[in-house]
């Protein structure tokens, strides 16, 4: 697929408005090899989010799968098809790869879950497809996730499976949430 472009507006010393910078994201990452690209595009760390001339995205060292605390995080990700591998992930494979995007204890797989990559953020996400399919699976159902098609994800525990055959690309947008008592 080819590379997602991030425009960035400011303003410039006179407080018009400017096309700060137009090029690929900076962080684009790969999470093993067979595993998602991950296009990193923006975060912020507060809401309401700081509006300034031209600063830049705030800097963080790799990925980290959360939006930072009281703040939103804007990526692209591209999912290849699951292989036969994915049936023999361990639960220790599967905290690997959430501590690899800066977040293991987000993993809640067992053995028996639906899917090896199941895990919960407290966060609520919007997940917009792109392009392909992807299948969203949670503890009790799954349904199929399609170009236009928009999920709310609220917390909720769920992995993504794309058995299409072909590279899926969709968009997340992640808000820092708070779990309710019962919740967490």
């Amino acid at each position: 697929m080819p590379t997602i472009r991030r425009i960035v507006t400011g303003h410039n010393a006179e407080g018009r408005a400017i096309i700060q910078t137009d090029a690929p994201p900076e962080r684009i990452e790969k999470i093993g090899p067979q595993g998602p690209i991950f296009y990193e595009i923006w975060n912020t760390r507060e809401t309401p989010a700081r509006i300034d001339a031209a600063s830049g995205e705030f800097p963080e060292a790799g990925l980290i799968l959360p939006p930072p605390p009281g703040g939103t995080r804007i990526r692209v990700l591209d999912i290849p098809p699951e292989t036969e591998d994915f049936k023999h992930i361990s639960e220790a494979d599967a905290r690997e790869h959430f501590a690899a995007i800066g977040m293991a204890d987000a993993s809640t797989a067992v053995k028996g879950a639906p899917h090896p990559f199941m895990h919960r953020t407290r966060s609520v996400d919007y997940g917009i497809v792109i392009e392909g399919e992807l299948v969203l699976i949670v503890d009790e159902g799954e349904t199929i996730c399609r170009p236009g098609d928009v999920v709310v994800q609220r917390g909720t525990n769920h992995a993504w499976s794309n058995r299409s055959g072909k590279t899926c690309r969709i968009a997340f947008v992640l808000i820092d949430g708070i779990f309710v008592d019962e919740l967490a």
